[in-house]
């Protein structure tokens, strides 16, 4: 019933909603032009109306194409074929490079990159593990392996994401793993994930992120009362040290390296793409006339203890790494132009 409502009610309200916004845009322009003197940073409204357009309008583009792609397919028969699964990964860059693209341009945005090249895992599937702090960072982390990287990334996300209509289409035609914030009796999410992480190529990349979901303050103190009523004390103490970042939850971590043992491990931090959860917190929190910082640290397999209480204690390590770095690497204010 969910997936109905998903597939046959939203989709195409969005796609007319778009419709509906592109016909009186002349309104939201001028009442944007009249409000943006009046508000904080330069030409903000009219700036983030122009980035949340492009978002409608890509969005609505890429329901229609992926339409077109189900009836090509023969009404969903060959969808899963190599074919189409290139077809798919495609589609996705394309998006996310016309949409990162514009958006970097709009809001003065520049991405600095530090850490290894892109070549650097050439031939050898990589298991990405990432900080987690809003569905920016997730849009951000696939754009850099699609168009960087070159990349076909297979990625664990929480089922809420499903809710948007291209998510839900188009990562359910490529691998994914969408996992329930409320598992019921029985699901187990670790085999999913180790399913899901199998037989990677050697241009395939695992993504996932340990923490579990976006890092706030109410989620950081039930992570830490979490880890001591399990009676991991030491773990709980290290992560109250930790202010940027969640306790990492190793269990789908590790399921994935167990199911890869031949992938290398590229950990993926990243600074001002923080706290944007709601339409108030990116109105707040979107980031402009700023440079934004992605860090990759690549760990070969030989590097990686073979034990799982060794491995939890190495996660933790990098995530205390992790929240080190953010606190030296805020993003920084580009001069004016």
């Amino acid at each position: 019933m969910i997936w109905a409502l998903r597939r046959f009610v939203i989709a195409p309200a969005l796609v007319l909603f778009t419709v509906f916004l592109l016909v009186t845009l002349p309104l939201w322009l001028i009442a944007t032009l009249a409000l943006s003197p009046l508000l904080p940073g330069r030409w903000r409204a009219l700036r983030l109306l122009w980035v949340a357009m492009l978002y409608l309008v890509a969005e609505s583009l890429l329901l229609l194409v992926l339409l077109g792609l189900w009836l090509s397919s023969g009404f969903g028969w060959r969808l899963r074929s190599p074919y189409y699964a290139g077809i798919h990964y495609d589609l996705a860059q394309w998006v996310l490079v016309l949409f990162f693209g514009e958006a970097k341009r709009v809001l003065a945005l520049r991405i600095r990159t530090d850490g290894p090249a892109p070549d650097a895992h050439r031939d050898t599937p990589i298991l990405v593990c990432c900080r987690h702090a809003g569905p920016g960072d997730s849009f951000m982390l696939m754009y850099a392996l699609l168009h960087w990287y070159g990349r076909e990334p297979r990625v664990v996300l929480k089922d809420t994401l499903a809710w948007d209509p291209a998510i839900d289409v188009l990562l359910n035609r490529i691998p994914s793993a969408f996992i329930s914030t409320n598992p019921g009796p029985g699901e187990d999410f670790e085999s999913k994930i180790a399913r899901l992480a199998s037989g990677l190529d050697a241009n395939d990349a695992f993504v996932i992120f340990p923490e579990g979901g976006n890092f706030t303050a109410a989620r950081r103190e039930r992570a830490i009362a979490r880890l001591r009523k399990l009676g991991l004390a030491r773990m709980a103490d290290r992560a109250e040290q930790m202010t940027n970042v969640l306790a990492p939850r190793p269990g789908g971590f590790l399921a994935a390296l167990d199911a890869a043992p031949e992938a290398d491990v590229v950990l993926v931090a990243h600074t001002g793409l923080d706290h944007m959860l709601t339409v108030t917190d990116v109105w707040r929190e979107l980031p402009m006339d700023k440079e934004l910082i992605m860090r990759w640290w690549e760990v070969p397999r030989s590097e990686i203890p073979a034990g799982r209480d060794e491995r939890i204690e190495w996660l933790f390590d990098w995530w205390e790494k992790i929240d080190a770095w953010i606190d030296d690497n805020k993003p920084a204010d580009l001069p004016r132009r």
